[in-house]
């Protein structure tokens, strides 16, 4: 059974592997090695059941990724109150192409849509979708203060940022949001030193890109695991197989680690 451990101060619990869930509502303008089908609702059934016995709980998604929102909130009627539900705001995917708005306007609409297609009164977590340009987002935009009237409000537990940048998550520190999304794998550890500072300062730290957009293998996967900065690694895939092998080499990757700790 996958291991959990507090995200951060955000008060929340979560499974060392969650599912990222891009490949169940786009496959379209992907940086992944080859486009796939969608799968159909059975066998996103199966992928939730896969995760649901594996003890992950945490689902991660976002109105980027096509329709993922929609069918995840037609499906997770069954499973009750078993996965927290991340998504984020400032990115949509329409018509073939991503645009960008991170406008108080937007950003209310955003978490609304969301709350409405994933069927659920809150959300656990939603992270701000950078355009690459983090710390101008952060500190020149609405988008920061929108989202903590969203969580006053009760709409959201935990806000934080998707980063594409050391500075990104250092600025992330400084406007004391709730959770960092990072990128660490072993080809890239440019924001290792940063995610390091976030997790110190009481951020929650989820982990992306951990095998290089399926350009790694499962080392990559143990190597991002063995970290002690890092509550959570998201895992994109449609594979119920891939899905188990992932959480395996999670848990090899913590058991390895917390042997190096002494723990």
């Amino acid at each position: 059974m996958m291991a959990t451990r507090p995200l951060g101060n955000t008060g929340l619990v979560v499974s060392r592997l969650a599912l990222g869930t891009v490949k169940i509502g786009r496959n379209a303008g992907l940086r992944y090695p080859a486009p796939a089908e969608l799968p159909d609702d059975n066998a996103v059934r199966t992928l939730l059941d896969t995760a649901a016995e594996l003890g992950i709980n945490l689902l991660d998604t976002a109105p980027a990724y096509g329709s993922s929102e929609e069918r995840l909130g037609g499906l997770l009627t069954r499973y009750g109150e078993r996965f927290l539900l991340c998504t984020k705001t400032g990115e949509a995917f329409e018509h073939g192409s991503s645009r960008h708005d991170f406008s108080a306007r937007h950003t209310r609409m955003s978490v609304e849509r969301s709350l409405r297609r994933l069927r659920t009164k809150r959300l656990a977590i939603v992270l701000i979708h950078s355009n690459g340009d983090d710390e101008n987002i952060l500190r020149h935009t609405d988008i920061v203060a929108t989202l903590r009237d969203l969580k006053t409000r009760g709409d959201v537990a935990a806000i934080g940022l998707s980063a594409k940048s050391a500075a990104g998550i250092r600025a992330a520190v400084a406007a004391n949001l709730d959770v960092v999304m990072a990128t660490l794998n072993p080809a890239y550890t440019a924001e290792r030193d940063a995610m390091r500072e976030a997790h110190a300062a009481g951020l929650g730290v989820l982990v992306k890109k951990a095998m290089a957009s399926g350009g790694a293998g499962m080392e990559a996967l143990a190597f991002v695991s063995g970290e002690p900065a890092v509550d959570c690694i998201v895992s994109g895939t449609a594979n119920p197989g891939h899905l188990r092998a992932n959480a395996l080499a999670v848990m090899a990757g913590r058991a390895a680690g917390a042997a190096c700790d002494g723990t």
